[in-house]
């Protein structure tokens, strides 16, 4: 064989080796993508369910749960009251109006059936809810306190993922990683939106 021709089937080769791991590593970059949303979906779910958690011991205790053992017990214990508001309006004499507010407590039903409930979350598993998704088994940074805003006290909370699988949320300490709540604000939204 002629030395044009040993070089041919040489670079043939190199140029399939060349190929095959560019291939590689853009089919790498896109699974790890992939995978990567998919922990941030199921994250971002978690975060919403913790939410409503936490916004129904609020309503319930007046305060937000500052760990999982408080609101989980409150999960599994718990009662959400269904009360019935009613308004009546008076009209008095020269077009003036009085209102009658009066409030009626029907009843409750437990925390788990009205928030958790198998038809809205058919594979609910509490003991796996504080569990951040693609951690390795890291729990959710669970913080709540009072602040001062113009004179009142306010309830905040902050559910916080330890670990984010993205390496952009990773960024000066986790400073961008999924949460939901505000240490320093009255808000219950989520930072994924």
């Amino acid at each position: 064989m002629s030395l044009p021709k040993v070089l041919s089937v040489v670079f043939f080769a190199v140029a399939l080796g060349l190929g095959y791991l560019l291939y590689k590593g853009v089919d790498d970059v896109v699974e790890l993508e992939k995978r990567i949303a998919l922990i941030e979906a199921a994250t971002i779910e978690k975060l919403q369910m913790l939410r409503d958690a936490e916004l129904a011991y609020q309503a319930s205790n007046g305060k937000y749960a500052d760990n999982w053992n408080d609101l989980k017990s409150f999960i599994q214990n718990g009662k959400i009251w269904i009360v019935q508001r009613t308004e009546t309006t008076k009209l008095l004499e020269y077009g003036k109006e009085e209102i009658t507010v009066t409030f009626d407590t029907l009843g409750s039903v437990s925390v788990m059936d009205s928030l958790f409930s198998e038809r809205k979350y058919p594979d609910f598993n509490l003991d796996a809810m504080a569990t951040v998704p693609g951690s390795g088994g890291k729990q959710f940074e669970f913080f709540a306190d009072k602040i001062e805003r113009n004179n009142y006290q306010i309830n905040v909370f902050e559910i916080r993922d330890p670990a984010p699988a993205n390496p952009e949320r990773q960024l000066n300490n986790n400073e961008k990683a999924l949460k939901v709540g505000s240490r320093t604000d009255a808000s219950t939204e989520g930072n994924w939106k």
